[in-house]
């Protein structure tokens, strides 16, 4: 039998600090959460009725076990019932200066696992609703899991952040902000491998797929540089921002526009879509695929930038 020196021990805890920790389990979550997405259940179009209900149970359960209160919100299309899943955690300020809200869509298209659309989105989401019922944030935040984001809803009224959104405008929900986690798991160092939807683009932006880019309409782009500026403060992953017109193909590709149509500031966080995911929407969109490391940075450096707020 080997007997180690206690300050041995002692020196090597030491070494690993709280944000070690922290990240490492942030990341096997992260994993942990896409894996079951996009292997054990695999494609969630709005023909699987039966696998996005059993996606939605999921999140639920993961809402419930970290203390929130949760709720569902049902809503028909063509027939079937289908859910987005909301939880609550209150801030220190209450909602008397108005609550943000975090969504991500958990349905895919046919015929792919949507490991990165939107599996990341919805991990990373679990991980930011476990973090902040660990220690709560100044601010309310509400937690949205929407369905049917993909066609063929996609930017029509069933939508199911388009029902979340007119529902909290009925109800006079005061929203400072809403920020959608569209497609955060993919990531390129090669030179070349970052597109845009214009050419001129090139001159302004990286060419290589390094960074997560904040994106939104003009309306919004007060809110979304204010949460920018918070996470370059707070985190070292490279960060990229857009606000202009929906003329731009891909400005509006995700469930913050949902929240614009109700006069809402939205953006969404990603990694750029089908500009830099050579696996867009295909079979190829697995597990695999991503890089949960920078992931985890992201998701880190978004609860540390609300704390700053």
């Amino acid at each position: 039998m080997i007997t180690i020196p206690v300050f041995l021990i002692l020196v090597s805890l030491s070494s690993v600090t709280f944000e070690d920790v922290k990240m490492e389990g942030v990341k096997a979550n992260l994993i942990s959460t896409v894996k079951y997405l996009s292997h054990d259940i695999g494609q969630r179009s709005y023909l699987n009725v039966k696998k996005l209900n059993t996606t939605a149970n999921y999140i639920e359960d993961k809402f419930r076990s970290y203390g929130c209160d949760v709720k569902s919100q049902p809503f028909t299309y063509q027939g079937n019932t289908y859910y987005n899943i909301i939880a609550e955690v209150k801030g220190a300020q209450g909602t008397k200066d108005g609550i943000l809200v975090i969504g991500a869509h958990y349905d895919t298209v046919s015929g792919t696992p949507g490991a990165d659309d939107n599996a990341s989105g919805i991990a990373g989401l679990l991980e930011l609703v476990r973090l902040t019922a660990m220690r709560p944030l100044s601010k309310t935040i509400r937690f949205v899991a929407f369905t049917l984001e993909e066609p063929p809803v996609f930017m029509t009224r069933h939508m199911g952040s388009y029902v979340y959104a007119e529902s909290v405008k009925h109800e006079g929900i005061n929203i400072e902000g809403m920020i959608s986690l569209e497609m955060i798991g993919y990531f390129c160092d090669r030179k070349g491998c970052q597109y845009y939807p214009l050419p001129f683009f090139r001159w302004f932006y990286p060419d290589v797929g390094n960074y997560i880019a904040f994106v939104g309409n003009l309306f919004s782009k007060p809110f979304t540089k204010k949460i920018k500026k918070a996470f370059k403060k707070v985190s070292g992953l490279p960060v990229e921002s857009l606000n202009t017109v929906s003329l731009v193909p891909g400005v509006n590709f995700s469930d913050h526009q949902s929240f614009w149509k109700f006069g809402y500031s939205a953006f969404m966080i990603t990694d750029t879509a089908f500009y830099r995911n050579p696996n867009y929407h295909s079979p190829g969109d697995t597990a695999d695929t991503l890089d949960y490391d920078r992931m985890a940075e992201l998701v880190i450096g978004l609860y540390r930038a609300l704390e700053v707020l």
